[in-house]
């Protein structure tokens, strides 16, 4: 790529503050210093590559996870400038990794549309790293710079000549943060470079992992060293198509863009006949606005309205029926509303929801326009489109009934809930938790292992409906699921209150086997498509139940010496017991074959137990896993099995 010239240098630094207070106060910079801050460090240097792209002087990113998880992010963009900070005194490189607040974004030169406005983003991952390379090419010359703990170790330098231009940066992030972990998740990083290459039409991210140590891995699973390339030459026409694989889909992709003097929008949309509602993702200069915003409302509005105008144009809706609702026309709809703006304002720290409201009569119009431009020269998937919105609006009626039969007088109305459901006697929703648990018989040992003031137990008849293909209307006819949504107390679709949950923790306890397995994922099915807020406040987990018992042979005592929730662990634990001549091993096929003394030690009691708490990292991702393995689609499930057939260590049959 030939760079082209521009005026950047260090007077489009500007300085706001010093570096003192990241180290103290992490999680105010990354949110946390867990898993999910380790991977904000990897985004903030690449989000810095991604806006010499936006800015036209980058098509190529290169990220690698080194063995010892230290991260390398090298892009072809113009390198950060290196002569003197006319303030500072010191080269301009040195400033922004050195200084807070110090970046080419608050001038209005250096860059016209980025995504790291705060500026707090190599300056952050540098003070929060035991240690940091930079490598800059520019102006024929190739430089080096070092640090330590957020302070310059080995000052800027040249180290030879340059053909090309670029930065390099490599950071190795600090264990005393970061106490938790260091350790990168594949999965987790290559979700975020796969949305970044599909929202920058083009740009090309290449990922390394060179890691080869199964120890290494947060899964627990082996890994090869592996390249994956990310490059979408459609850009948001191919993230709807990745949206929707998987999906019986009612017409092609759907692509307008416009601009105006407060920027620019780009919108592609696609119906499929699911019954999701979900797929509708906006974002501001590459920013997931998980809460919506301006540029999400105008979008809402034009659909709704501007398929309202059409039905009736051509008498679909008749006078006397009531208009389509918003839930309606995009029911089965996968949408990307992509914005890019000069002066983004977000609500709050964490940027997940746009407040600009300039930008919402731009989406609006060009919404307007383009949707209803494809609907008058396309009227055979637009007679699909208005007949899946006309389904979904008499599925909602249905379901409004539905939800009639479902709905209590008052949630501490006893005689309302549930007659399987054992409750607690806790009246305050933030001290009481719900086991979910698969038949009577692990719901009896559960009941009477239970602290009856803050755990309730609702034991379920059997497998519930997949939701994912029996739409909400059918799915509020079955008992177990109205069951559910009574004793959690939220309700369901427009009525949905996640404030009226009557428990903080939904404890999903299944048994340790396949069929527990499959229950287990149903559930989860469920709580995404119709209560994903519960999730969001993170009041969804997942009860790890031992899946064997050991204790010594020939002895009258039935005491248990060691509980093992790894079948891999099995052999490993024996020997260091002692020997498998030594103990007999009582393998737990279910629940209700454990004792209730055993069941409250191992999987109920909070001081003692182990939940998994379920997170919705990426909601892309989960979005299409969630249609392909759950949804009308078989080929998707096939491709899926045969993907990950090797990767099975155990089969319950």
């Amino acid at each position: 790529m030939v760079n082209k010239p521009d005026h950047y240098d260090g007077s489009d630094i500007q300085v706001l503050e010093g570096l003192e207070a990241v180290r103290k106060r992490p999680g105010m910079y990354i949110g946390s210093t867990g898993p999910r801050g380790l991977h904000h460090l990897v985004y903030e240097v690449v989000d810095n590559a991604v806006d010499e792209a936006l800015a036209g002087y980058c098509d190529s990113i290169e990220v690698w996870i080194h063995p010892d998880n230290s991260i390398t992010v090298a892009d072809n963009g113009r390198g950060i400038p290196v002569d003197m900070h006319p303030k500072e005194k010191i080269p301009t490189v040195e400033v922004v990794l050195t200084i807070l607040h110090a970046g080419g974004k608050f001038g209005g030169e250096g860059y016209k549309v980025s995504g790291g406005l705060h500026g707090v983003g190599v300056s952050v991952v540098n003070a929060l790293s035991s240690r940091v390379e930079v490598n800059v090419r520019r102006d024929g010359k190739e430089y080096e710079i070092d640090f330590d703990h957020g302070r310059t170790k080995t000052k800027l330098h040249e180290i030879g000549a340059a053909d090309r231009t670029g930065t390099k940066v490599t950071f190795w992030p600090d264990p005393e943060i970061f106490a938790e972990t260091t350790v990168y998740d594949y999965d987790t990083l290559a979700a975020r470079f796969r949305e970044m290459a599909f929202l920058n039409k083009g740009l090309k991210i290449t990922m390394h992992d060179e890691r080869e140590n199964p120890s290494e891995v947060i899964s627990g699973k082996a890994a090869e060293p592996r390249t994956e390339v990310f490059q979408f030459m459609g850009g948001i026409i191919d993230f709807v198509k990745y949206l929707n694989k998987g999906k019986e889909t009612l017409n092609e992709p759907i692509y307008f863009s416009a601009e105006n003097a407060d920027g620019t929008v780009e919108v592609a949309m696609q119906w499929s006949t699911s019954y999701s509602t979900n797929s509708v993702m906006a974002f501001a200069n590459n920013i997931n606005t998980h809460e919506g915003g301006t540029h999400l409302d105008g979008f809402k509005q034009a659909v709704t309205r501007t398929i309202n105008d059409y039905a009736r144009s051509k008498s679909i809706l008749k006078e006397k029926d009531s208009n389509l609702s918003g839930d309606d026309t995009r029911e089965g709809l996968a949408a990307i509303i992509s914005v890019k703006l000069h002066d983004p304002q977000f609500e709050g720290q964490t940027k997940t929801k746009l407040g600009n409201t300039e930008i919402r009569p731009l989406v609006q119009n060009a919404v307007t326009q383009g949707l209803a431009e494809y609907l008058e020269e396309n009227p055979s998937p637009a007679k699909k489109i208005i007949g899946k919105a006309t389904q979904a609006l008499k599925a909602r009626e249905a379901a409004r009934k539905a939800r009639e039969m479902t709905r209590r007088k008052n949630v501490l109305d006893s005689f309302a809930l549930p007659g399987k459901l054992a409750d607690c006697s806790s009246k305050k929703a933030e001290d009481s938790e719900i086991f979910i648990v698969e038949g009577d018989s692990a719901g009896g040992s559960a009941k009477q292992a239970r602290d009856r003031k803050t755990q309730a137990i609702l034991p379920l008849r059997g497998k519930i409906l997949n939701v994912e293909r029996a739409g909400l209307h059918r799915s509020l006819s079955s008992e177990t699921i109205s069951s559910l949504i009574t004793a959690i107390g939220t309700n369901i679709g427009e009525d949905f209150d996640a404030d009226q949950a009557r428990y903080h923790r939904i404890i999903i306890m299944t048994d340790a086997d396949v069929d527990g397995a499959h229950i287990r994922i149903l559930l989860l099915t469920f709580f995404y498509r119709y209560m994903p807020e519960l999730i969001n406040r993170g009041y969804v987990y997942i009860a790890c139940p031992p899946i064997f018992g050991v204790k010594k042979k020939n002895s009258r005592s039935t005491k248990i010496e060691r509980y093992i929730y790894d079948e891999n662990a099995l052999s490993e634990t024996l020997a260091e017991m002692g020997g498998s001549e030594k103990f007999d091993v009582q393998r737990y096929k279910g629940l209700g074959e454990m004792d209730p003394e055993q069941l409250w030690e191992t999987t109920m009691e909070p001081a003692t137990r182990t939940l998994l708490q379920v997170n919705i990292d990426d909601a892309a991702e989960a979005e299409r896993t969630v249609s392909e393995l759950m949804g009308d689609q078989v080929e998707p499930r096939k491709e899926f099995i045969q993907k990950h057939a090797r990767d099975v260590r155990f089969l319950d049959i």
